[in-house]
């Protein structure tokens, strides 16, 4: 019996497959896969939805308004260009909040950090000048990072 990999679960207030349907049409390689009504419980008739994104499984499920999202929990794109980031910062920030350093906050409330995949690199040329550059930053802009970095 293969056992699942990690697969995170995410509680929305009767938006789960809204969500679910949102996040397939963003990423690339993503799809929904089940969508099912709760069959009995305090949840009974909401909506329990699996989804991948980029490979990784997710679930989704409408449990009701006592828990909400916080940017204490966030999912990292890396992107390869900056054609990358400005499409998911558009797509993601749509009906949602734009924060500082990369972060978007989408119309749902899950937070998203979309950075570019070479930060790591352009950071260790020079960091303190780098960090400096990127907190000035809402949407990360590689070049100017780059510039920074010397």
């Amino acid at each position: 019996m293969e056992v699942p990999g990690l697969s995170p679960c995410l509680w929305f207030d009767g938006r789960a497959q809204e969500a679910a349907e949102f996040y397939v049409s963003v990423f690339p390689e993503s799809e929904l896969l089940r969508v099912e009504k709760i069959p009995a419980g305090p949840a009974e008739g909401s909506a329990l939805v699996e989804f991948e994104i980029m490979r990784l499984r997710f679930s989704a499920i409408d449990g009701g308004p006592m828990f909400q999202f916080t940017p204490a929990v966030s999912f990292a794109i890396p992107c390869a260009s900056q054609e990358e980031i400005d499409l998911y910062w558009e797509r993601l920030s749509d009906g949602g909040t734009q924060m500082p350093c990369g972060w978007v906050e989408d119309r749902f409330g899950l937070s998203w950090q979309v950075v570019p995949a070479a930060l790591d690199e352009i950071m260790r040329r020079n960091p303190s000048a780098v960090m400096e550059a990127l907190l000035t930053m809402q949407k990360i802009d590689i070049a100017s990072l780059r510039r920074a970095a010397g």
